[in-house]
């Protein structure tokens, strides 16, 4: 856990939205560690008492759908319906302790439907956080060094903004420890290990999009059909296979073809480059 660095130093790339999958993959190592029961686990944390997220199930918050539309999300139509982004305020960077007690008091959850938001993993994030208490430098390394037997250094940012200490979810490694990530994600899939079990749950949990925008081909975000777990699932013209999904701001895509055991990962800095042909046709 580090303070916010430039966006690319010495060979650090940062996740942007990857990250939340990464956070997701945490969680199934909490799960299988003890930390927390279940996918089906009722969120009990004073943190959150009097706002939306107050004894919300897991699940809702791994799979977005924690009823927080009237508040924030990417996907609001119109858009001034957000009152946050109406006053144009951004809570990405902002701690959640803060959130928590200015945005979210006597806020009351919505019916529950898929709203993609950043705030929804950092609670979820910091759940974990919670939950795994001093244990969880612990669980970070058990993930990354002795799981994914990274070679360099990676870490989760802090929050800038507000009290507390809270971490957030976009995540910095070299282009070469995000494919061992990502091998690791593949491996615990195959292998049906205790994570490899949370990760196809997520998948059996998955819910629809329902996107209200015309699909482009430009990114797995964009181009799939259901979420789970913060994972994109059911790309479009390959619903038949289980593909597993991470996309970020700026064209950071992971694809992971569990099938066919192929993993294609992308860092990039600007999304200009041709998904269709480096993603989609070599995974299709």
């Amino acid at each position: 856990e580090v303070d916010m660095p430039p966006k690319i130093i010495n060979g650090m790339l940062p996740s942007n939205s990857v990250g939340k999958s990464f956070v997701s993959y945490v969680t199934g190592h909490a799960i299988c560690q003890g930390y927390i029961s279940s996918v089906d686990e009722v969120m009990d944390w004073d943190l959150l008492d009097n706002t939306l997220y107050e004894d919300q199930v897991l699940i809702d918050i791994l799979n977005m759908s924690a009823g927080d539309q009237r508040y924030i999300g990417e996907y609001i139509r119109p858009r001034m319906d957000n009152m946050w982004k109406a006053n144009g305020e951004n809570l990405n960077m902002t701690s959640l302790e803060t959130i928590a007690e200015s945005n979210l008091q006597n806020t009351v959850a919505s019916q529950p439907v898929y709203n993609y938001s950043a705030l929804t993993t950092h609670v979820l994030m910091n759940y974990v956080i919670y939950k795994a208490g001093d244990n969880w430098k612990k669980l970070l390394h058990k993930v990354f060094n002795e799981k994914a037997k990274v070679k360099n250094s990676v870490y989760f940012e802090k929050t800038r903004k507000g009290k507390g200490h809270s971490i957030r979810y976009s995540f910095y490694a070299d282009r070469y420890d995000y494919l061992r990530i990502a091998k690791a994600i593949m491996n615990d899939w195959n292998n049906d290990t205790c994570v490899g079990k949370y990760l196809k749950t997520v998948y059996d949990r998955r819910i629809p999009k329902n996107h209200n925008f015309a699909y482009e081909l430009n990114d797995v975000n964009n181009y799939t059909k259901s979420y789970g777990g913060q994972f994109h699932f059911d790309i479009l013209g390959i619903e038949n296979r289980k593909i597993i999904g991470m996309s970020g701001f700026a064209g950071q895509n992971i694809v992971i073809d569990t099938d066919n055991k192929k993993i294609i990962v992308i860092n990039s800095k600007y999304r200009n480059y041709d998904w269709e042909e480096i993603v989609y046709k070599r995974i299709k």
